[in-house]
Order: structure tokens, then sequence, then C-alpha cells
């Protein structure tokens, strides 16, 4: 099976087209490098250095190629940017995603697999958090996800194009291998910023409020490792030739306290990690965990790195051993 990943030389793409490649599939990675990194990307894949925005360099890229799927990973990630520079995110994000999917149509490309975000779920009545719980979503990084949903969602209708919505909660951890991992300029997220402490390249850690109503006050998140949510997106291209299309939350179903996060990454890392406190931040809940039943039910999807020691394991093997992230962008 041919496909392509744009975005492939990102944290979560790179994961994925590692397992795509040990699985036999043939890729094409599309990346214009501003966040990604070329060294992540597996040698056996074909690597294309482009833009979305550049719809010719777009067809170039389909002219004498057949996919049969697209894992579309490539957007501006960064919640807290997004509601201090909108304008760039739906600018980008969702004028990418018209674009490739209008390349798509065009050359007849049946499945897609989407990178979506539990940001989508800014008022959870229920936790753990299921499908069925209304949009809205927290951000414009969130809003630009929810608008991509409806395009596919109208692309099925006038082109009958499967589709997969992936709404990830935080994704984390790194290859066991240590061959690849996280590596954000600026980092933004919670482990890898604790183990930059452990590293000595942080003083210490921020904790943004800790009179949550929590066991110990600090906010509850869903951790599930990259090299899981890599098997997510196999399983749901795998299940786009079988059935119609299909959304799914992924996450371990269980949470983590930012406190508990810290403690484990002492334990592993031997280091003291220092602590810090800050005020709340605006729009953070107490507690954001997947209800993950649907997609185990139907894909059959267990995680396999489901603790959290495991998961900040895999990761402390990527930074002690990459400190400096990638050598080159």
């Amino acid at each position: 099976m041919n496909v392509l990943v744009t975005g492939g030389a990102g944290y979560i793409g790179s994961h994925v087209v590692d397992l795509l490649i040990e699985r036999g599939y043939r890729v094409v990675v599309y990346d214009n490098l501003c966040a990604g990194h070329r060294q992540a990307v597996h040698p056996e894949a074909e690597f294309i250095e482009g833009d979305l925005m550049d719809p010719e360099r777009l067809e170039s890229t389909f002219a004498g190629r057949s996919f049969d799927g697209i894992l579309h990973f490539a957007s501006h990630i960064q919640v807290g940017e997004s509601m201090t520079a909108p304008f760039k995110y739906l600018r980008d994000n969702v004028q990418s995603m018209t674009n490739l999917l209008e390349a798509a149509t065009r050359h007849g490309v049946g499945q897609f697999i989407f990178s979506s975000t539990a940001n989508l779920y800014d008022r959870p009545r229920r936790v753990p958090i299921s499908e069925d719980e209304a949009v809205i979503p927290g951000s414009v990084y969130g809003e630009t996800k929810a608008i991509a949903e409806r395009e596919l969602y109208w692309m099925e209708r006038i082109y009958g194009m499967q589709y997969c919505a992936l709404r990830y909660f935080n994704a984390s951890g790194a290859h066991p291998s240590g061959r690849i991992g996280e590596d954000h300029r600026p980092e933004t997220h919670l482990i890898p910023l604790v183990l930059q402490v452990a590293l000595g390249q942080r003083e210490s850690i921020t904790i943004y409020g800790n009179d949550y109503d929590t066991p110990d006050g600090t906010c509850i998140r869903d951790y599930i490792h990259v090299v899981d949510l890599a098997l997510a997106h196999i399983l749901a291209l795998e299940a786009l030739g079988r059935g119609a299309s299909r959304v799914y939350n992924l996450g371990n179903g269980s949470g983590y306290s930012v406190m508990e996060v810290i403690e484990t990454a002492r334990a592993v890392t031997g280091h003291p990690i220092p602590v810090t406190y800050g005020p709340r931040r605006a729009g953070d809940a107490a507690v954001l965990v997947a209800d993950n039943s649907r997609i185990k039910r139907e894909l059959g999807w267990e995680p396999q790195y489901n603790d959290l020691r495991t998961i900040i394991e895999t990761a402390w093997r990527w930074h002690s051993s990459h400190p400096q992230g990638y050598d080159t962008r």
C-alpha cells in the first residue's frame, strides 16, 4: 500500500512512518521542516521537502505517484500561540488542509487519516471523555481541527473519501530504541520540560496551580505513548478498507497529575527536579482523561506502554542520549 504522510518529520509523524515501514508500507513523507527534523525520517521512506501552502509543489508530489491513503500530521500545534496569533493558525492550518484535500480528491485518494486533538472538548460534561461529547474547541488551534473534521465529512459525502479522525490526548514518550523522540522548539509539553530540568537545561519546573480539586491539587492528564498512538493510526488505516468513516479518542484511559509526573521523573532520572509554583493558567481543566473504549472495541487497539514510569523511561532514553535534540534541522 502506498501512503503519503504529511508532517512525517515531526514527533508523532516520524513514529508513525517508522511503524508503517516496519509493516511493509511504501511511504512518501512531505514536510517543510519548519518544525520537523530530516534525521527523524526513516531512511526507507521517500522524503520530499515541501509546504502544503504551495499548491504547485503539492501537485508535483501527486503527479506520477499513486497514493492509496494519506496520513495528515502537518500543522501548527501550540494551543497558547494560537490564542495570540489566531490568523496564523486559521490561515495555515485550514488552507493547508484544503489544499491537501483538493489534490487528494483530484487524484482519487480514497482514504484519509487525520491527526486531530482532545482540545475539541473544552467543556466536557463527563470524564472520562467519550466521542459523544459536544465539540466545543478550547482554542483557535482546536477550532482549526474542528474545521478540518468538517471538511472531511463533506469530502466523504461528495467524493466518497473514507476518513478517520484521531483525537489525541497527551502524546508522550519516545521510540524504545532511542533513535527518534520528541524535539519541539520551543518545547511546551510537560514531560520533556521536566526532563530538561534533570539534564540541567532548566533550573526548575513550574507547576501552574496546586489548588485544583484533585488528590494532590495539580491537574490530571491522560498520557499516551507515541508508539501506541502510531499503532492506532495503522489500525485505523486498515479499518477504512472494511467499513465507514469514524472518529476515535486516543488516550490511555487513566490520568496522572502534574506532581505524579514530576515524582516519577525524579525516580527515573535520579535528579531532584526542583519545583516552583505559578498561578493557574486560563482554560486549564482539573481533569482530562479519555474514554478509549470505542477504539478498543472496534479496532482491537490496546496500549502497550500504559504506565507512567515506562513512558518516562523511554522519553529519558531519548533525551539523555540527545540532550540537544536532533543535530540540525
